[in-house]
């Protein structure tokens, strides 16, 4: 048993595009930007992204949750993926989708310390 982190992003089409251009781009940005995080070790893209419950559905694991929710983040930041993007962090025996702790994406930027006068 091992932590997964299932990235759901809404399953929505970019904005103005051209009639006959694919409604979302988006899906190939974030398969490239998670296959150069595997190619680099950071995380593990274990599976094939799909379609669930009006989402689609990207995995990666390999890592602690902290370092799996941190990239998670950055992919619902990258341009163009629309908003309402969450992660559920799950198992990899987990018998479906969609169970664990769901938690919004991007994360909130940590705020910086504050200084003591």
């Amino acid at each position: 048993m091992a932590d997964v982190v299932e990235i759901h992003i809404p399953l929505v089409p970019t904005p103005g595009l051209p009639v006959d251009a694919y409604p979302f781009p988006w899906i190939e940005r974030i398969e490239d930007f998670l296959v150069g995080l595997d190619e680099a070790g950071q995380v593990e893209v274990p599976d094939d992204g799909e379609q669930y419950d009006g989402n689609y559905v990207f995995f990666i694991a390999g890592a602690n949750e902290d370092v799996l929710l941190k990239a998670a983040s950055r992919v619902a930041a990258l341009d163009g993926v629309p908003a309402g993007a969450f992660a559920m962090v799950t198992r990899d025996d987990a018998e479906e989708m969609g169970l664990g702790r769901h938690v919004d994406l991007p994360l909130p930027a940590p705020s910086a310390p504050r200084a003591h006068a």
